[in-house]
């Protein structure tokens, strides 16, 4: 009988057991739902959603080496290339974040451009720097970023700006074919051999353009408050058989921080498409009365001298593959009473 019992006993536990484990048994929660990355395709290729928000993100940039060459007298010409060498070789790394919501008030934008440089084998040589970064909502934008003056030609034998990059505010008017905006820039820190300007300068620019099909034209201006002087500049290019015509002329009152090189300038280029991956550009460029310039070539805020100048040269662009081209250039400089000197360089760039 007490084995009995003993056995009815042990069963009743275990079956006690048994049931508290049922009742108190953990379930394992449901995973979240996997939120892949979606297409943005509202702002271009290369968007993607940020997860859980509306934002659209897109990154970019480029690696580049380059070696630039000089031949004639760099130290009267200004463009010396590492020191007594009459070449210069550098890397560089550009990388950008660009961030775009829609908006009740429109389109806004963030932007970042991260720029390192890269000379020699110094780390004293070498920096990383924020190359431009700014905020856009509608027509508005604040911050640094580069004026109407960095629209050059496509080759690289033109020189038709000084300085490009400023902390400004803009408002621009876009409608495709069409395109007008003012500009407000801090100018602080561009100064000139001789300057007794103070280091709270600004200045004012202005742009208007069109585009027509294969025809584009851009008149831009740039007035500079404390030197009391500013210049204009108009670039037309046009689709011409094989390739693309660009003419420009500017003209300046005085040394000013949007142009100082010259009172006045025309220039002329042909980018021929030979190819689908090569173009070819030949430029040429007169420059009447230029800049003072001191012994080492430094622009001098001084009236325009009465030497003239002309330079000419040639651009070969070649695209390798899909995100991979070669650049090369070579241009000759002449001006009167100056030694004439040739400058180049051969790039290589990876962009992404």
């Amino acid at each position: 009988m007490n084995i009995k019992s003993l056995l009815i006993g042990s069963a009743a536990a275990l079956a006690a057991v048994s049931g508290a484990k049922a009742a108190d048994a953990i379930v394992a929660a449901e995973p979240e739902p996997l939120e892949y990355v979606r297409v943005c395709d509202a702002f271009g290729a290369g968007f993607f959603y940020i997860p859980g928000t509306e934002t659209c993100l897109k990154f970019g940039g480029y690696v580049r080496f380059q070696t630039n060459f000089q031949r004639g007298d760099g130290t009267t010409a200004g463009t010396s290339n590492g020191g007594t060498s009459d070449w210069d070789a550098f890397t560089r790394a550009q990388f950008e974040v660009d961030t775009r919501t829609d908006t009740e008030l429109g389109a806004l934008r963030g932007f970042i451009g991260f720029r390192g440089n890269a000379d020699n084998g110094s780390s004293a040589s070498s920096s990383v720097f924020v190359d431009q970064a700014f905020i856009e909502l509608g027509g508005l934008k604040v911050g640094k970023f580069y004026n109407w003056w960095d629209d050059g030609l496509s080759g690289e034998t033109d020189l038709l700006s000084s300085n490009t990059l400023f902390n400004s505010v803009r408002y621009s008017y876009d409608a495709g074919s069409f395109y007008a905006g003012l500009s407000v820039d801090e100018l602080e820190g561009i100064s000139f051999a001789g300057d007794t300007t103070t280091d709270n300068n600004v200045g004012i620019s202005a742009a208007v353009g069109t585009k027509l099909g294969g025809a584009a034209l851009q008149l831009v201006g740039g007035y500079d408050i404390d030197r009391e002087d500013g210049a204009v500049r108009l670039i037309a290019t046009a689709d011409v058989g094989p390739g693309t015509l660009g003419l420009s002329g500017v003209w300046a009152s005085g040394v000013n921080s949007y142009y100082a090189l010259s009172e006045w300038a025309v220039a002329a280029e042909y980018a021929i498409k030979a190819t689908d991956k090569l173009t070819i550009t030949p430029g040429v460029q007169y420059l009447g009365n230029v800049a003072t310039k001191t012994n080492t070539f430094a622009i001098v805020n001084a009236d325009w001298s009465s030497n003239d100048a002309w330079t000419a040269g040639l651009t070969v662009d070649y695209k390798i593959t899909q995100g991979l081209s070669a650049k090369i250039a070579a241009n000759y400089y002449d001006e009167d009473n100056r030694p004439e000197f040739w400058t180049g360089f051969v790039r290589l760039q990876r962009s992404f």
